[in-house]
């Protein structure tokens, strides 16, 4: 991990790729930006582990991160995987002493951009209209959440694989003719953490998807959804 200055985050303003701070004015951007931490981590380095105890808004400028949970037999479920633009550690801002309940692992290199809970305290009661927009963003995954733990309680295998495709395909797919390519950020195992499933049973699914026409792939990186509405019809 290295300490990075704000100029070395691609030469973009960290706070204007958030949501969050949509509604801002440059000069109070620039002001969000002073207060911000930059850090940058390697591949496979953890930002943060479950049970640390600390308030920040972790934004990521570039690369990505996913959220995950371990068993006590080291099983990995992802949570989320968040990239450019994209921020947590929201829940923990409007509470004190409260363990994070996820591990952050950057699966690239990534740029972070950190916001302190004293800071994001003074700026919530400057701007109120923040404190409606990160209320939303918690609901919206709140509601994310409860729909994985429905998907994970499923024994259809057809199901879980279905779910990961759309939501991998709703952050970073692009719609061409009709179809979704989908470049997939994390690699097979990742995929099946992510789907509660074995990775011998995420590459079984992806094949038998494939072979009735549902998907193409091309090579490890590349998922094309040529029948959404099939995928959707699983879950």
């Amino acid at each position: 991990m290295d300490l990075q200055v704000c100029s070395n985050c691609n030469h973009n303003i960290c706070a204007k790729q958030v949501s969050i701070f949509s509604s801002l004015n440059d000069e109070d951007i620039k002001k969000i930006v002073q207060m911000t931490g930059h850090k940058s981590y390697f591949k496979g380095d953890y930002l943060c582990h479950e049970g640390d105890i600390t308030s920040k808004l972790f934004i990521v400028n570039e690369g990505k991160v996913k959220l995950s949970k371990f068993n006590k037999e080291g099983k990995e479920q992802i949570l989320r995987i968040q990239s450019n633009g994209s921020f947590f550690g929201e829940y923990y801002l409007f509470s004190d002493d409260e363990p994070y309940n996820f591990s952050a692992i950057a699966i690239s290199d990534v740029k972070i951009c950190t916001l302190s809970k004293t800071d994001m305290d003074g700026l919530l009661k400057d701007h109120p209209d923040i404190n409606q927009k990160i209320l939303g963003e918690i609901s919206r995954r709140l509601i994310q959440t409860e729909n994985l733990v429905q998907n994970l309680s499923t024994n259809d295998t057809n199901s879980k694989v279905a779910y990961v495709l759309l939501r991998l395909s709703e952050r970073y797919g692009k719609v061409d003719k009709n179809q979704i390519h989908v470049e997939i950020p994390i690699n097979r195992e990742e995929m099946a953490n992510y789907a509660g499933v074995t990775r011998e049973t995420m590459s079984r699914k992806l094949s038998s998807f494939e072979q009735s026409g549902i998907i193409r792939t091309e090579g490890n990186k590349i998922i094309i959804i040529k029948d959404k509405e099939a995928l959707t019809n699983f879950i």
